[in-house]
């Protein structure tokens, strides 16, 4: 692929290797939590802005506009009667979650790492398939939905693989909704009781919930 000179390999950094050349294409200010927030499905630009609360509109466009010349998105047409302009990512865009996934791990070792902050829909469902322990999820299956803030996310765990797609929760065998993320990782990766969490409800299954719940921890910090 021929990229145009705005994100022409080299152009930075004068470097061959692999990791200068993601730098030019994802290296930018917000340029890879635009892709984070797409790792799960398509988005409108109104819902990837509710997703990056601090990010300008100014800024979305540009950043939009660099990825897709990049070919990290793409630009689809829903069709009627939604018939919205949405953003996805590509093939090779996609393949850009384990990279994503490490990093995460990565920074969530270091002490200076607060885990307290904010935190979108999305980078919640991203942490899971992150920091699922798999060797504990070896014999545990689960069907759990996710609503948060207006979003609603499908977990289906089974084989050890935790599969996360955007899909309405009706039907989920256990449903956690919440209006803010955070307090579902709280319940997770903290343990805390969603019972003490206002805002957090959790329906259906509990025991699948509290199985659930326990195979997942946050890396011990270095340093």
């Amino acid at each position: 692929m021929e990229l145009p000179k705005e994100t022409l390999h080299g152009k930075w950094y004068d470097d061959a290797c692999g990791t200068a050349f993601a730098l030019e294409v994802i290296g930018e200010r917000w340029a890879l939590l635009v892709v984070r927030e797409l790792m799960l499905g398509p988005l409108r630009f109104s819902d990837l802005r509710g997703g990056l609360p601090g990010i300008s509109a100014k800024i979305l466009t540009e950043r939009l506009a660099g990825l897709e010349r990049a070919g990290v998105v793409q630009r689809r047409q829903l069709p009627p009667p939604a018939a919205a302009q949405v953003y996805a990512l590509t093939e090779w865009g996609l393949l850009a979650e384990p990279a994503i996934q490490e990093l995460g791990r990565w920074a969530a070792r270091s002490p200076a790492h607060d885990p307290q902050l904010p935190l979108s829909p999305v980078s919640l469902m991203m942490s899971l398939r992150t920091m699922l322990d798999r060797k504990a999820a070896r014999d545990v299956t689960a069907d759990v939905g996710f609503a948060i803030a207006g979003q609603e996310f499908r977990a289906r765990l089974a084989d050890r693989k935790l599969p996360i797609v955007r899909e309405p929760v009706a039907g989920a065998e256990v449903i956690a909704r919440a209006p803010q993320a955070a307090l579902i990782a709280g319940a997770i990766y903290d343990g805390l009781d969603p019972a003490d969490l206002t805002g957090l409800s959790i329906t259906g299954d509990l025991r699948q919930w509290r199985r659930f719940a326990r195979l997942f921890s946050l890396p011990p910090k270095v340093g």
